[in-house]
Order: C-alpha cells, then structure tokens, then sequence
C-alpha cells in the first residue's frame, strides 16, 4: 500500500524476491519518496534469529548463509566454531553430540539474550540523549517521521539521530484516523496527511532522563507550517497524558528499531 500510494508497484501477483526489492530502492533513490520507501522496506524484514536450520540470506539473496564474524566475538561465533572443528575433525575441542542435539534450543535462547542486549544498549544511549538534551527544551530540530502509531507520531532528529515522540493529543482538536497499512495520520477535517518518511521541523517540549523519553511539537511539515494549538499548562490532564505516552512508546519505538 505504501508502494502504490507513490504511483510505483512490487511484485505484483509474483513471489518476492531480492531483485524486486532492489529494483524498488533504485527506482526511488534520490526522490523524496526514498527515505519513506527504505523505511518501510527495513520495518517489512523479520528480524534474524539463531537456528541450526539454513534458511539462507533473504537481503544478500544466498541460499545458504551462515553468520559468523571475524574475531570472535559472540557466542554465536564460537558454536558455529565448533560446528566447523566437529565437522571437519579438527581437533578435539568441537561440539559434543549433547551440544550439537541442543542447538535448536541454544539458538532460541542466544537469539533473546542478543535482543535483550541491544534493548539495554538502545534504552542507555536514550537515556543519555535525554539528559543531554535537557538544558535544550524550547529548541527547534530538523528530523524525519520514523514511525507512525495511533496515539501519535515518532520523530528522528538529524541532529542526534534521537527518537521522540509528538502526542496526538498536542496536534490540535482535529481528529487523526490512523492507518497501520499505509503508516499514516490523516485530519478529518482537513485532509492532512502525516506519514512516514516526511521530513519535519519540531520543538523539544519536555526531556526525560530517566525514561529516556523525548516530547515533541510539531511546528513544520515538509516545510509547511502547522496550525499551533494552544499550549497545556504543565501537570494538565494533556501534559500528564503525554508523560504516559512517552512511558508507553518505548516498547513500540523498541519493536520498530530492532528490527
């Protein structure tokens, strides 16, 4: 849907494959539908997991794949390591035939362990961009749309590549029908279309280092101005309602950057 909104089609009625996502991300490249179009694209892949089965490599079209880097550094690494001393009787130090019928359940347990570890790194680096961006409230940033919910608009800053959120609630008394399909918010009344990948001028309404939470007003859109609501006074029903989005968007921001 997103793909069609923009006059361009893929893989209509055929199996996708690597070739049409490529051909897709040519086509837009340099338009200013390209940042929407990679966005979307990177949020439809699943995220990798860990298993002994061989799926290949959708993205780098092999057929057969296997992960590993070079030092070790993971405990992925090391059993693919030992798969390859086992296998090729290269010394004694390869994978157990206890650890070899076991993979399957090594390789759900260090797929969450590996996801646990980046939402500990994500939520530490906001945290720290929250409190660095503190002393800046009032301040105006240029960012991107990076993702939208049903209770309101996420914003990548250009500056830090820091998410935040802009609330519903803080775009005025229009209602905003949310579509999931076509990542978008579009005013009833008005007809205005916020979307994925627009590029947007904001200003930093509230910083919150422990949560590592940032608040947005929207002040620009495509370099259109928006319509400013009147402001709530701080600890309003409005504000207090907009401390708990940024409590509630973190998982959602989570699930939407980790993949």
């Amino acid at each position: 849907e997103i793909v069609d909104s923009v006059g361009l089609t893929l893989a209509r009625g055929q199996v996708l494959k690597t070739a049409h996502l490529n051909r897709l991300l040519d086509g837009v490249a340099g338009t200013e539908h390209a940042e929407m179009i990679n966005m979307s694209v990177l949020r439809a892949m699943t995220q990798a997991y860990y298993t002994p089965e061989n799926f290949g490599h959708f993205g780098l079209n092999l057929p057969r794949y296997g992960h590993f880097t070079s030092p070790i550094r993971r405990y992925a690494d090391l059993i693919v390591h030992r798969a390859l001393i086992r296998a090729h009787r290269w010394g004694d130090d390869g994978l157990t035939h206890e650890e070899e019928a076991a993979l399957e359940e090594t390789g759900e347990h260090i797929s969450m362990t590996e996801r646990r570890s980046m939402m500990a790194e994500r939520d530490t680096t906001d945290r720290y961009i929250a409190a660095w961006l503190a002393d800046r409230v009032g301040s105006e940033f240029e960012g991107t749309i990076a993702g939208v919910a049903r209770f309101g608009l996420f914003v990548r800053l250009d500056e830090t590549g820091a998410d935040g959120l802009i609330p519903i609630s803080s775009l005025g008394t229009e209602y905003f029908r949310h579509d999931a399909e076509s990542q978008t918010l579009t005013g009833e009344r008005s007809g205005r279309v916020l979307g994925l990948g627009q590029r947007v001028t904001v200003r930093l309404a509230e910083a919150a280092p422990i949560t590592g939470g940032l608040l947005f007003e929207l002040l620009e859109v495509e370099g259109r101005r928006m319509p400013t609501p009147p402001r709530a006074a701080k600890g309003t029903p409005r504000r207090r309602l907009a401390r708990r989005r940024i409590k509630r968007s973190h998982e959602a921001k989570a699930d939407r950057r980790g993949r």
